[in-house]
């Protein structure tokens, strides 16, 4: 059995059940939107999101008709941001697949994103879920947030560590944060426990981004381009600790490189191994396991069990992951 096999283990039965569930309400009367629909249903992921919803319920008191909801508005949501991100980004391709901009141009995929939030709010009103609503909103809200930001200092340069952990914070870390809570939200009225596994789900996605980024100067074929961070101007955690204890010399060079010759490989590969030699990954290393630990100790604040377990597995592989 492969390891998310067994992570998923305490919620198997569930977890097929959301599937299938989610599969049928995908289907369309409009064919243009049900071709869109089946493309985007078929080359779904891992289905880690729905998991981190599943586990989270199970921890606090058990998986019920409330917890589907959560997980498809989960999966909507995260759906149409993927979406709206292809535009925005001008991408082309996702894990390995053609995106719907590609495919279909970025009218329809603006479109289908917007269905997708549409199709969210109604699942939750429709079920009377606005507990589930809110924590789902305040996560648009926050990852649209954190994108503005991080573009707008993109076009100056001078990310500090803070605001890095600001945009973060919003862009990434905000969905697991809703995917944990909403989880939580579906199987107790307890607003210290949802918070407790907002705080959980927060952690792990910050952790999850500084695993991203230093991805990016890892030595094999990773699913995305080395160093394409560099190219596309975002400063990481690694090159923002660089930058903070670089002389001024070095400093200007690497900024200068970062804005105005990041095509050139040449140029971008000194960076990388300058970030390496400065001691730039062991730095981002430090700080990703600082938040995987403090995710682990709010966890242990509930008796053990199989979906407990699961969960430290499921974060385990989501930040030792190598691609």
């Amino acid at each position: 059995m492969s390891v998310l096999g067994k992570i998923q283990q305490p919620i198997a039965s569930e977890l097929a059940l959301f599937e299938s569930k989610f599969k049928e309400s995908m289907k369309s009367n409009v064919a243009l939107l049900d071709r869109v629909m089946y493309y985007i249903v078929k080359r779904k992921g891992k289905q880690m999101r729905p998991m981190f919803v599943m586990l989270s319920a199970n921890v606090c008191g058990g998986i019920s008709e409330s917890t589907y909801t959560a997980a498809s508005l989960i999966e909507l949501l995260h759906t149409a941001t993927l979406v709206h991100d292809d535009v925005v980004d001008d991408a082309y391709e996702r894990r390995g697949f053609f995106s719907i901009n590609a495919l279909w141009k970025n009218k329809i995929a603006v479109l289908i994103g917007d269905y997708l939030l549409a199709k969210g709010l109604l699942v939750s009103l429709d079920n009377n879920e606005h507990r589930l609503l809110k924590i789902t909103s305040t996560a648009v809200k926050e990852m649209s947030e954190g994108e503005l930001l991080q573009i707008e200092k993109a076009r100056r340069l001078d990310i500090k560590e803070s605001i890095y952990y600001e945009i973060i914070r919003k862009k990434t870390a905000s969905l697991i944060a809703s995917a944990c809570s909403a989880g939580a939200a579906s199987a107790t009225k307890d607003e210290s426990l949802i918070e407790t596994f907002r705080l959980f789900g927060e952690k792990i996605g910050i952790a999850f981004q500084i695993k991203d980024d230093l991805l990016d100067y890892g030595d094999e074929d990773i699913g995305k381009p080395l160093g394409i961070d560099i190219k596309e101007r975002k400063l990481t955690l690694p090159i923002i600790y660089t930058l903070q204890n670089a002389s001024n010399a070095d400093k200007q060079k690497i900024i200068n490189i970062v804005k105005n010759e990041n095509k050139n490989k040449a140029k971008v590969d000194w960076v990388i191994a300058f970030v390496k030699q400065n001691g730039g990954i062991q730095y981002a290393e430090q700080k990703m396991r600082a938040y995987q630990a403090e995710a682990f100790e709010l966890l242990n604040q509930f008796p053990d069990s199989e979906s407990k377990n699961s969960l430290i597995e499921l974060v385990k592989y989501t930040i030792e992951r190598r691609k």
